[in-house]
């Protein structure tokens, strides 16, 4: 896969822009929003953002059997209630046109979240379904990791 162009490149600000918004979401731990992102970015196949979304989890504490788990999470018996509240309105949100964001995730989210977590965990999974656009439109593809010696 070759990577198609370097978007920054032609529109610098606006990148920049969206970067921007990513920074004003701190409501939810570091940990938990990389498990949302990268949740996210699997549904909709983004590898440049599962790459760098673990990276961001293993460097925040996150365990290498919760990572190779989140596709399963919801059978998984290491997640909380409230991760798998967040995790079920990621899905739920990411594949909006199929299920409206149903009032039942809505509500389980409601009983773990306080009105801004609930507000900034919904612009983070817009903006981690904006980027996983972005990156696979244009092929974006992951940074080498250095080689161990």
């Amino acid at each position: 896969m070759m990577q198609r162009l370097d978007y920054y490149q032609y529109n610098r600000h606006a990148v920049n822009g969206l970067v921007a918004l990513g920074k004003h979401l701190s409501a939810i731990d570091k940990r938990l929003r990389a498990l949302v992102e990268i949740r996210v970015s699997q549904i909709n196949g983004c590898l440049y953002c599962i790459d760098l979304h673990t990276r961001e989890a293993r460097a925040a504490g996150e365990t290498q059997q919760r990572l190779d788990s989140l596709p399963a999470w919801y059978e998984a018996p290491y997640f909380d209630a409230r991760e798998k509240a967040a995790l079920a309105w990621a899905e739920a949100v990411t594949r909006v046109a199929e299920t409206h964001a149903p009032d039942a995730a809505y509500e389980t989210l409601n009983a773990h979240f306080s009105p801004a977590e609930v507000v900034d965990l919904t612009l983070i999974i817009a903006t981690i379904n904006a980027w996983n656009r972005i990156a696979v439109s244009f092929r974006r593809i992951p940074d080498p990791e250095p080689v161990q010696a």
